[in-house]
């Protein structure tokens, strides 16, 4: 599904995430993960805000665009899916409880806002997973932090996403979640 809107939200995600490298080895451009979530969506939904959310999805909390330019360029609907994703931003919050506010965002999200989450997990997990999956050593280098938080915020986000999500995207952030969790494992093997 190609529209101008599309297109538009595509142009707009490419020039406020020009500077921004993907994390890991490769130093891929941002836009790559924001093109690949819209991917693994269209899979699973032809509208058109949700898609356009997608790639704007992390918009609100890694770049200088405001909530009223979104609004203004794209709607009240695709404003309100990516506030749903957005996580907060201010100084001195710890990560676990920037994924614990998000955690309790979806738990009043909009259904498309659940899907660009869970092809979002999807993407980063598999990323993870196959960017290391031979390096450990480099997983905890560029993914500091005690794996147990870490496991400890995807599975509550699994669990939400899981309790309220309807579209079938879920069997797949399901199969992908099972191969993050045994990668976890197997680093934490690792370590010990």
């Amino acid at each position: 599904m190609y529209t101008y809107r599309i297109e538009q939200a595509l142009r707009a995600a490419a020039v406020l995430h020009k500077e921004q490298k993907r994390r890991g080895t490769g130093s891929l451009p941002y836009i790559t993960h924001l093109m690949a979530v819209t991917i693994i969506l269209r899979d699973y939904t032809e509208d058109e805000d949700t898609l356009i959310a997608a790639l704007l999805h992390d918009t609100l909390e890694d770049t200088d665009y405001t909530e009223d330019e979104l609004r203004e360029d794209f709607g009240d609907k695709v404003l309100e899916i990516i506030k749903s994703l957005t996580e907060p931003q201010e100084s001195g919050i710890t990560w676990q409880e920037r994924k614990a506010t998000y955690s309790k965002q979806l738990k009043t999200a909009p259904e498309e806002a659940l899907m660009v989450a869970a092809a979002d997990k999807i993407h980063n997990m598999r990323s993870m997973v196959e960017e290391y999956y031979d390096n450990h050593a480099r997983f905890r280098k560029d993914f500091p932090g005690p794996l147990d938080d870490r496991a400890i915020a995807y599975q509550d986000i699994s669990n939400v996403l899981n309790s309220r999500l309807k579209n079938p995207i879920i069997t797949e952030l399901n199969h992908v979640y099972s191969e993050y969790k045994n990668f976890i494992r197997h680093v934490k093997e690792n370590e010990n």
